[in-house]
């Protein structure tokens, strides 16, 4: 099988050192001077230092339009901002390849569109689909068990997603409920934050279970809302990727919400993490999708009220607290 992963950050990084065990996998980068480095010294050294890249995989910078078409799948890591533009160019050479996108949050250049929602915006006649679930890149590199969803529409979608990555340390669980597996991916990371808050502020584990359980029950409200199964929120792309991004030392966005709970300016967290949070970004838009849809989601509301400067972590979580009481 061939394989071409457009994007060379961790993740995509991750999964190409994975796949070209096993595949003829070509990781894309679009800076040349990025992928020369990689050339060079087989290691990807701003992304995901101190993992090798194994001989069999390729590296490459030429245009999409002469890689595509000779080509299996195609995965897009790439962050939520850059996907439109991505899916645009595809969509005149990619109509016969299905295309994977791998990235977790709402568009916030836009009404808050999923990326389902952006593809067919930009590129309605390919056959896509989406790679989530719970995954650090340093772990998936390292060959350290994980499991992960395939969601499409698209049967032979889901399949080709499994003939790339099951096996071995992972695990690949097919899935048709794309809005709700999108809509996990998404909002799990501004819960992260809600969670790297409470941390920060040492509230205690009791605090950060509570807030872990309500903000499920936030991402499903809202899942359920926008046309998802309600049971997909249960899954390996809701609950599952929300408590390993909530509660792991490598999740970004909980970082960004132990900076700011210690008093760091945002910019001076998100300039230390040197990539992206998707989160910071996504938090706004996943608001008002929900308003637009009358869905309550006070933990998100508050994450963007910390990120906007309005109010403080503390201020934030006395809130949450004094809301009347209601039934589970």
């Amino acid at each position: 099988m061939k394989l071409l992963i457009a994007g060379a950050g961790a993740w995509g990084t991750a999964l190409a050192v994975q796949a070209s065990q096993r595949h003829a996998v070509t990781l894309w980068g679009r800076h040349p001077d990025h992928v020369q480095d990689m050339v060079a010294s087989r290691v990807n050294q701003r992304y995901l230092p101190g993992t090798l890249l194994p001989d069999s995989l390729a590296l490459s910078h030429a245009p999409l339009a002469q890689l595509v078409p000779v080509t299996d799948l195609v995965m897009l890591a790439v962050p939520m901002a850059s996907l439109r533009g991505l899916l645009s160019d595809l969509s005149s050479f990619a109509a016969n390849t299905p295309v994977v996108w791998l990235c977790k949050g709402f568009e916030a250049a836009s009404q808050g569109w999923m990326a389902h929602e952006v593809q067919q915006q930009a590129a309605a006649k390919l056959q896509a689909g989406v790679l989530s679930g719970p995954s650090f890149a340093q772990e998936v590199a390292l060959g350290l068990p994980a499991a992960l969803v395939a969601a499409s529409q698209h049967a032979h979608v889901r399949d080709a997603l499994v003939q790339a990555f099951h096996g071995g340390s992972l695990r690949i669980y097919a899935n048709d409920d794309v809005v709700g597996v999108e809509v996990g991916g998404a909002v799990k990371n501004v819960m992260a934050i809600a969670t790297g808050l409470c941390d920060g502020l040492e509230l205690g584990m009791n605090a950060r279970a509570a807030l872990v359980t309500r903000g499920l029950a936030e991402m499903t409200r809202l899942g359920v809302a926008l046309g998802a199964r309600a049971d997909t929120f249960m899954g390996l792309s809701g609950l599952g990727d929300l408590v390993l991004t909530a509660t792991g030392d490598l999740s970004r966005n909980r970082q960004v919400g132990m900076g700011l709970a210690r008093g760091r300016a945002l910019s001076e967290v998100l300039q230390s993490l040197g990539h992206v949070a998707e989160g910071v970004y996504s938090a706004r838009t996943v608001v008002q999708r929900a308003q637009s849809l009358g869905v309550d989601m006070p933990i998100a509301s508050a994450v963007v009220s910390v990120l906007e400067g309005t109010v403080s972590a503390r201020d934030a979580v006395a809130a949450l607290m004094g809301r009347d009481a209601k039934g589970e």
